[in-house]
C-alpha cells in the first residue's frame, strides 16, 4: 500500500497551511484515491444485484436506482475519515471499511432525498442526473429509504466488529448524527430558514448562532460522526475520544462552509452540480451572513482548529491533518 508519509511530512514542515493559501500535497490525494477505490469495491459488493442472505429478492429497478445514487461518484471523504481515524488506534483498513461504507450509504441516501422536488429540486448530482430524474420520484424515495436501512444493517453485521457493544455504539453514533438532532433536524431548520413555513413566505431573520447551529446539524454532524466511528472501533480512551470529537466538529463545520463558498463562487462544470442555488433560495449560510472574505477567514480558522485537536496523536494523524486542508481547498 502506498505510504507517502515521509514525503508528506517533508512538504508540510514549515508550511503555513490556510484555506486558499496552500497547495494540497499530492500524496494525500493519492491516499484518498486509494481509500475511495477500496470503498467503491466494497460498495459495489453490498449493492450487488443478487439477493443476500435473509433477503427474498432485490427488485431490479430499486437496486439500479441505489447503484446510480452511490457508485461511480464522490470522493468518499466519509469512509476516509472512518478509516484514518480508526488507524490512529491500530485498526486495519479492511476492518474499518465496513463502517466506512455504512456511513457513505447513509450520506448517499441523504443526497437522494435532498435532491427531490420537495427539497432542493436538483437536476444533477456528481455530474449526472439525480435519481428522481434518471428514474422517477417514487423510485428515488424508495432508493433513499433502502440505502438508509442498508447502512444500519451493515453496522449490525458481525463483520463490522466482533464485539456487539461496539456495533451497538456505531449504530447509535450514526442514528444520532443523522436523525432529529443531526442531519434530518438540520434539513428541517434549513427549510424553515427559506421561509417556507412563514405566512408571507419570507425568510425569517436568523442570528449568526442560528446559522451555525443549522449547518453543524445538517452536514457537520455526520462528518463528525465518521471520526467518532473510528474512535469507537479503536476503543479510544476518554481523552483520545475527546480530541477526535473536537477534530470532527471543526472539520464538519469547515466542510459545509467550503460547500457554501463553492455554491457562491464555484463553476457548475467543475463542481458537478448547479451553483448559485443558496442565494436564489435565500438560504441561510455563513457566506450570506458574513460575506465571502470573512467566510474564508472563518474557514481557515476552522481548519487550524481541527488540526490543533490532533496534537495528541503526533505524526500518526498526518492524513487527517491533510484532509482538513483538502476539504477547505477543494473545487468540487
Amino acid at each position: 500500500m502506498f505510504d507517502g508519509g515521509a514525503a508528506l511530512r517533508h512538504q508540510m514542515r514549515g508550511m503555513n497551511i490556510k484555506a486558499g493559501r496552500a497547495t494540497i500535497p499530492s500524496q494525500f490525494e493519492q491516499r484518498l484515491a486509494q481509500v475511495a477505490s477500496a470503498a467503491e469495491h466494497t460498495l459495489d459488493i453490498v449493492l450487488g444485484r443478487e439477493p443476500q442472505a435473509g433477503e427474498i429478492a432485490r427488485p431490479a429497478r430499486l437496486i439500479e436506482a441505489m447503484r446510480h445514487a452511490v457508485l461511480d461518484g464522490g470522493k468518499r471523504i466519509r469512509p476516509m475519515l472512518v478509516v484514518e481515524t480508526a488507524a490512529l488506534f491500530g485498526i486495519s483498513e479492511p476492518h474499518a471499511m465496513h463502517a466506512g461504507v455504512a456511513f457513505e450509504l447513509l450520506h448517499c441516501y441523504s443526497l437522494v432525498h435532498d435532491d427531490l422536488p420537495a427539497m432542493d429540486n436538483d437536476d444533477t448530482r456528481r455530474g449526472k442526473p439525480t435519481v428522481h430524474n434518471a428514474f422517477d420520484e417514487a423510485t428515488a424515495i424508495l432508493a433513499g429509504d433502502a440505502l438508509q436501512t442498508l447502512a444500519y444493517e451493515i453496522l449490525a453485521r458481525e463483520a463490522t466488529d466482533r464485539d456487539p457493544l461496539v456495533r451497538a455504539s456505531l449504530v447509535q453514533c450514526l442514528a444520532r448524527a443523522s436523525g432529529i438532532g443531526g442531519m434530518a433536524g438540520g434539513q428541517m431548520l434549513d427549510l424553515e430558514a427559506e421561509g417556507r413555513y412563514t405566512e408571507d413566505k419570507r425568510p425569517p431573520g436568523l442570528m449568526l448562532a442560528d446559522v451555525e447551529k443549522l449547518q453543524r446539524m445538517k452536514t457537520g454532524a455526520l462528518l463528525g460522526a465518521c471520526c467518532q466511528a473510528g474512535a469507537i472501533l479503536g476503543r479510544a480512551r476518554e481523552l483520545e475520544a475527546g480530541a477526535i470529537a473536537r477534530y470532527g466538529r471543526a472539520l464538519g463545520f469547515a466542510f459545509q462552509l467550503a460547500d457554501d463558498l463553492l455554491d457562491a463562487e464555484g463553476d457548475a462544470a467543475e463542481v458537478g452540480k448547479a451553483v448559485g442555488k443558496d442565494a436564489a433560495k435565500n438560504k441561510a449560510t455563513l457566506v450570506s451572513a458574513l460575506g465571502p472574505i470573512a467566510a474564508r477567514r472563518r474557514l481557515g480558522d476552522l481548519v487550524d482548529e481541527a488540526k490543533r485537536a490532533l496534537y495528541p496523536f503526533g505524526e500518526r494523524a498526518e492524513w487527517l491533518r491533510a484532509c482538513a486542508d483538502f476539504i477547505a481547498a477543494r473545487k468540487s
